[in-house]
């Protein structure tokens, strides 16, 4: 999720783990824990595990971090290097659901662990904790943004939870926290994925529970819902998407539906670009047009470009040149399409399960990407999770 993302689901979802959107057992432990071991508890193995594909001989890929649990989605550089990951609330209640990566590998609850507490003794205070962390991000004068839908277990928002907040990593120290309204968020809402516009100050947000974009002025705090339901925002379920072969049926046996989700800047963040998953068209629009409240939701749709073809996909990121790069999860690789439109494959790898979110390091010339693995999750097979592998973080260097 992507940074980046798990949209909402078209049927059930199972969350072991989660005692109710509101009843979390576990608190976050300002220790650090062990990067196999994030929930502060023993990790399983299972026979399935035995399976786990393993690296190619040529592969550029290089391990940053694993995890056998809790499940991962996001990570985040910063300039100096600093990593961080996020773990949401959907099958499992993470002791760390936002984490400092260290260099040994050992993960530390990000930025304290009050905020990363979320149980009965705290249910009051929604704004002041993680609830269900979707997405990390790195901006580009180094803050630090986390964006909390507030739905754990993908099952509804809890009232008041859903919020952006920024913060500062030299201090590590909350500067800034959105409360995203229930006008904006409804309770069948999903936050998934953010940019932040430094030059105009404004964050964008794809939310795919009920597939819209939302804006967010800074400044203000004022956040707007656009294009809610829009063929643009919605994901395709006649397309027949797989992962690992095998199409993704919820339990009720429908086809997967993900919504808005993969999201990312130009440069110049004159354009935005996003994508729904289960979908096979890039869109984009201009930053302008997104950020003048006179313009209604037609007006808006006349200037959207349709891009058009690329891989189903989760993450999106664009890097100095303008290439934009995509988390192919049918095929286990990142591509990345050129600012003329064409289709590269950077990397193909049997880890790749899901590739996920991507960041950036600080001189643009390293790609970091998580894998979730979210086809093997309980939800997409039929309430028995696959994972035989753990959630990665690796890096590459770019040519």
């Amino acid at each position: 999720m992507s940074t980046s993302s798990w949209p909402f689901t078209s049927g059930p979802l199972r969350a072991t783990g989660l005692l109710a959107a509101v009843v979390l057992t576990q608190a976050c432990s300002s220790p650090s824990t062990p990067a196999t071991d994030a929930t502060g508890t023993a990790a399983t193995t299972d026979s399935a595990q035995t399976a786990a594909p393993v690296a190619p001989a040529n592969s550029p890929l290089q391990v940053v971090a694993q995890f056998r649990e809790p499940q991962m989605v996001g990570v985040a550089v910063l300039p100096d290097g600093r990593v961080f990951a996020d773990f949401p609330r959907w099958d499992n209640n993470p002791v760390n659901p936002i984490a400092e990566v260290m260099p040994d590998g050992s993960v530390k609850g990000y930025p304290d662990a009050d905020w990363c507490a979320w149980n009965e003794t705290v249910k009051n205070e929604p704004q002041k904790h993680w609830i269900c962390p979707q997405s990390v991000h790195a901006d580009k004068t180094g803050m630090l943004w986390v964006l909390d839908p507030a739905s754990p277990g993908i099952k509804g928002t809890v009232p008041g939870g859903p919020k952006l907040v920024k913060i500062d990593p030299k201090t590590d120290k909350v500067v800034q926290n959105i409360s995203i309204p229930e006008s904006v968020a409804s309770r069948k809402s999903y936050l998934n994925d953010v940019r932040i516009d430094t030059q105009n100050q404004y964050a964008y947000i794809t939310e795919s529970g009920v597939g819209s974009l939302v804006v967010v002025d800074l400044k203000s705090g004022k956040a707007r819902k656009l294009l809610a339901g829009h063929s643009t925002m919605m994901g395709d379920t006649t397309l027949n998407i797989k992962a690992d072969g095998k199409e993704l049926l919820d339990p009720t046996g429908k086809r997967a539906q993900f919504n808005a989700d993969g999201i990312a800047l130009s440069q110049d963040m004159q354009y935005l670009y996003w994508k729904p998953l289960t979908s096979y068209t890039l869109f984009r629009i201009k930053t302008e047009a997104l950020r003048n409240p006179a313009l209604t939701d037609a007006q808006l749709a006349a200037q959207i470009e349709d891009l058009g073809k690329v891989p189903a996909s989760d993450g999106m990121e664009i890097d100095a040149q303008n290439n934009l790069y995509l988390s192919a999860f049918e095929d286990h690789s990142i591509k990345r399409r050129t600012p003329a439109g064409k289709i590269e494959t950077v990397v193909q790898d049997p880890r790749l399960e899901w590739p996920d979110t991507f960041a950036f390091s600080g001189d643009g010339k390293t790609l970091y990407v998580t894998t979730s693995a979210i086809h093997k999750t309980p939800t997409w097979n039929k309430g028995i999770g696959q994972q035989d592998q753990p959630y990665y973080i690796f890096k590459m260097a770019l040519k």
